[in-house]
């Protein structure tokens, strides 16, 4: 019976270390609910902001580690600001280097976490995402088109940093 009990403790010991629930980094182990505000857009893209704010939402309430809530009942508030929108070619057509078919689009977000009492939770940080798209008949309608897609990248990116810590 010793030698059975003395097995059982071995073989579960291995499993001390672990917890159910999510893994969030040691700072932010008191914080259950976020406020996100809309982001500030320091870019020339007009209402960009509503997308990327949004879109972070939606990636939050997906994640499930924080709830999401208004300033006055949240733990913490995100302050973020879009820092960048960058379109670089990709794929030229074939004989002609200076005509485009296909083009990178970099979306790029700074953001801080803020605590109830207005310090920050750990240091800033930043948040980018991209995408791809085939240039058309209007590039401007191309690249609109693909924002949707690299504000879901970005905002997998920043809830990812601020659930698990990387």
């Amino acid at each position: 019976m010793k030698k059975f009990s003395l097995l059982l403790a071995v073989l579960f010991s291995g499993c001390a270390g672990y917890h159910l629930g999510p893994a969030t980094p040691a700072y932010l182990r008191q914080i259950h609910s976020i406020a996100v505000p809309t982001f500030r857009n320091n870019t020339l893209v007009p209402r960009i902001e509503a997308l990327v704010t949004g879109t972070v939402i939606k990636q939050f309430q997906q994640d499930g580690t924080f709830r999401i809530a208004n300033e006055a009942n949240a733990d913490a508030i995100l302050k973020g600001e879009i820092v960048a929108v960058g379109r670089s070619p990709a794929r030229s057509v074939r004989g002609n280097v200076l005509s485009t078919t296909e083009f990178n689009l970099t979306l790029r977000v700074n953001y801080t976490l803020v605590g109830r009492d207005g310090k920050p939770l750990g240091a800033g940080g930043s948040a980018a995402g991209t995408t791809s798209f085939f240039v058309g008949t209007d590039v401007s309608t191309d690249e609109r088109q693909a924002l949707p897609l690299a504000a879901e990248e970005l905002a997998g990116h920043l809830v990812s940093q601020l659930s698990e810590g990387w």
